[in-house]
């Protein structure tokens, strides 16, 4: 029996376990848990009447260890599928060494009072797994999570070695609003409005981590089956675990595409002080204006039903093989409207849900069972990689003449 327990009500874990539910040869029992009761039983009514599976249901304050450890010696989980927010990886994953079971997420931790996005606080546990004869996986999502396996693929596949990455995260969807974030609000702010970061190194040199500030660095790339977007370079956690675990890689960069309204509106936001996270007294309250900010604007897994579209998320990667240098595009599109059709669910939050099922279906299947923590780059591709193909998310990869210009 393969009892998972599914941390997190948002869009990413409905679609998770809607995907899990299509998959009962594998997940056989699945728990979904909240401190939001209630949108745990919206998600498992959906996933009834789609798939006439019964998801339980549960209470949680994630941030309550005793209180973990003990829903999951109540369900009998042998793995915890984390898709609540990053500040809870830690304490989720000092659960599961508690409860003896194994753990997987789809976001690197970061601290609630600083936006810093870095794995050193989790790769930290690896000899704790380790000896407990237990697996975890972090950043099972599309990015991190399949951009990375993608690299890896390549690696294993195509080239011998990866010289320099581009990963190129496209979305092409219109979903009406004059402003909304694709996923959780205040996490995607917190990542734009951060300093950009890429990383550079010469043969045979250290390396080093190059810095420039948020949204100054734009490139118009024509992305397949979406066109020409504008995309910016951004800091995004795959960076610090590629260039760690192909240490070959000279430079690694994340872009992102945003159209011109949402840089105007985080800018306004920014100038005005809305995307701090450091407290101020209001009405005699303490609050942090971006926790604020989050709860006026729209909530993301409410606008599956209003968004129209196509994502496009993939690597370039260039490298050797046989004494060649060669460069190859790998890439998924994904269809808004399709996705909807599907798990009633918007194409952001459908390719990290999907992913994130993916992820757990390797532990479960035992090809990523290995003891300790690891990144996705780290373990086998081709299962995963086929289950992408079966599961809704179609990659392509194709040869291109060169390298990026960029």
């Amino acid at each position: 029996m393969s009892k998972v327990l599914v941390i997190g009500a948002g869009g990413v874990g409905s679609v998770a376990v809607h995907k899990m539910a299509m998959n009962a040869d594998i997940f056989s029992d699945i728990t979904l848990a909240s401190r939001r009761k209630f949108k745990c039983d919206e998600i498992a009514s959906s996933v009834k009447k789609r798939t006439g599976i019964t998801v339980k249901t549960a209470e949680l304050d994630a941030m309550d260890v005793g209180a973990t450890v003990a829903l999951i010696k109540e369900t009998g989980a042998v793995l915890l599928v984390n898709l609540a927010l990053p500040y809870q990886d830690l304490v989720l994953m000092d659960a599961c060494l508690d409860a003896g079971i194994n753990y997987m997420d789809t976001a690197n931790y970061e601290p609630p009072e600083e936006a810093k996005f870095e794995y050193h606080w989790q790769w930290a546990y690896h000899e704790r797994f380790k000896k407990a004869g237990l697996t975890a996986i972090l950043g099972s999502g599309f990015d991190p999570g399949v951009t990375s396996v993608y690299a890896t693929w390549l690696r294993k596949h195509k080239l011998e070695t990866i010289r320099q990455i581009d990963v190129l995260d496209c979305n092409g969807g219109d979903n009406g609003k004059a402003f909304a974030t694709n996923f959780n609000p205040e996490i995607n702010i917190r990542e734009v409005t951060a300093p950009a970061r890429h990383w550079e190194k010469k043969k045979g040199e250290a390396g080093d981590w190059i810095e420039s500030p948020a949204m100054t660095t734009k490139v118009a790339f024509d992305f397949p089956a979406v066109g020409e977007k504008n995309m910016y370079l951004m800091y995004h956690e795959e960076l610090e675990s590629m260039k760690t675990h192909f240490p070959e890689i000279e430079r690694a960069r994340f872009w992102m595409t945003f159209g011109d309204a949402y840089i105007n509106h985080v800018t306004v936001l920014q100038n005005i002080g809305m995307t701090s996270i450091k407290p101020i007294m209001h009405n005699g309250q303490e609050i942090i204006p971006l926790q604020f900010l989050t709860s006026v604007l729209p909530d993301p897994s409410d606008l599956g039903e209003l968004t129209k579209g196509k994502t496009c998320i993939g690597d370039i990667a260039t490298g050797m093989k046989d004494g060649i240098e060669k460069t190859y595009y790998i890439y998924n599109i994904c269809d808004h409207e399709e996705c909807y059709a599907e798990v009633g669910s918007q194409a952001v939050a459908y390719t990290t849900g999907v992913p994130a099922m993916i992820g757990a279906a390797q532990i479960l299947k035992g090809n990523w069972a290995k003891a300790g923590v690891w990144n996705t780059e780290q373990l086998d591709p081709d299962d995963y990689m086929d289950m992408l193909n079966k599961q809704g998310l179609p990659w392509e990869v194709h040869e291109l003449d060169g390298p990026v210009s960029f």
